[in-house]
């Protein structure tokens, strides 16, 4: 069996990380998404709380040690607030936790360092493939030995930063199995697209990029498993979803309570009623397989990668219903741009695509 008590320094981060969540993320997230930009001064801040530092040694320049769990807090705090926000404070966790789980010791100290040390700054990943059965144990990405070199050549989407990054993560597949790779800014053949449009997370800046025989150096190359790496994504994306979900839920709670029908308060009308508590048990069942995998990611356990799965796919259905029940329990309300939900709903549609754009 396992518990949740969080230690001191957990409860510390994370009250913290609550905070600035509901002063600053959510305040900040309507005019974010209309204007498709989020403030610098935003993201600095929410990097200064330390959550990515608090999961690195002190040897790589962070002043902790890894911790899933803690990982998966700070993630739904901070999606509680806003997602587009999250994603973008937690993209240099991107590179970083990459290079932890799968790099050498001479990559660690040589790029880790850089990352942590000081300001935020735009390092990130490209796992996801514009392709309808994308599997990212098996890419279309590829990587070809070439004396002490590898070549690189495919396609990513939905890279965070992708056009300003100084470095970024390209996962790929070679020999069959998927490893990741270090490439540096102005790479040759590294081709970034257009700012892509979607139906969410319009204050996210997100690309495509194409690998067009890009040569990558063997001490760029991750000697390390994919799998870690894929898990920690899947927990990360899991998390984030029950934080859009809590604040939907908890948005469309409050406005049933408040709303008056005939002078009866809809939330006491049976179907508001069974749709509020639905809502709650999808995301207290959800939140229960995400810390589950999170503590066997910590622990080690045999199964961890598989109660990864089970919770980043649990944990997409649920955003869906939870945050489209949201919409519907504000009626008309919840479809104009006035009230958050109508955005929180088309974030949750999004999280079975979002894998990969986030790792804790």
């Amino acid at each position: 069996m396992y518990g949740f008590s969080p230690t001191d320094e957990q409860k510390m981060l994370i009250d913290a990380v609550a905070r600035f969540s509901r002063s600053d993320l959510r305040i900040a997230a309507h005019d974010a998404e209309e204007e498709k930009k989020l403030p610098a001064k935003l993201i600095s801040k929410g990097w200064d709380l330390g959550v990515l530092q608090a999961s690195t040694s002190e040897e790589y320049g962070g002043f902790g040690d890894r911790s899933v769990v803690t990982g998966a807090l700070a993630a739904e705090e901070l999606a509680f607030g806003d997602l587009s926000g999250s994603f973008a404070i937690m993209a240099p966790g991107l590179f970083v936790q990459s290079v932890l789980l799968a790099g050498n010791d001479e990559q660690k100290k040589r790029f880790i360092p850089a990352v942590i040390d000081g300001e935020w700054r735009p390092y990130t990943a490209a796992l996801v493939e514009p392709s309808y059965d994308f599997d990212p144990n098996d890419l279309k990405t590829s990587a070809q030995v070439d004396g002490d070199d590898y070549i690189l050549n495919g396609t990513k989407t939905f890279v965070p930063y992708a056009s300003e990054s100084t470095a970024m993560v390209v996962f790929a597949k070679l020999n069959g199995n998927t490893r990741g790779f270090i490439v540096e800014k102005g790479a040759v053949g590294m081709q970034v697209s257009e700012r892509i449009k979607l139906m969410s997370l319009n204050a996210l800046p997100l690309y495509q990029v194409r690998l067009e025989n890009v040569r990558v150096s063997a001490t760029h190359a991750f000697p390390g498993d994919f799998a870690p790496i894929l898990a920690a994504m899947r927990v990360a994306n899991a998390s984030l979803a029950v934080g859009v979900a809590r604040a939907a839920f908890e948005y469309a709670r409050d406005y049933a309570k408040d709303r008056d029908v005939f002078g009866v308060k809809i939330a006491q009308k049976q179907a508001i009623a069974f749709m509020l508590a639905e809502m709650g048990i999808e995301i207290e069942a959800t939140r229960l397989l995400t810390w589950e995998a999170a503590w066997k990611l910590d622990a080690g356990k045999e199964d961890a990668y598989t109660q990864a799965y089970l919770a980043a796919t649990s944990a997409a259905d649920m955003a869906m219903l939870v945050t489209d029940r949201a919409v519907q329990i504000l009626g008309g309300h919840g479809y104009i741009r006035d009230h958050p939900v109508e955005m929180w709903m088309r974030n949750g549609r999004g999280f079975a695509s979002f894998t990969g754009l986030a790792i804790i």
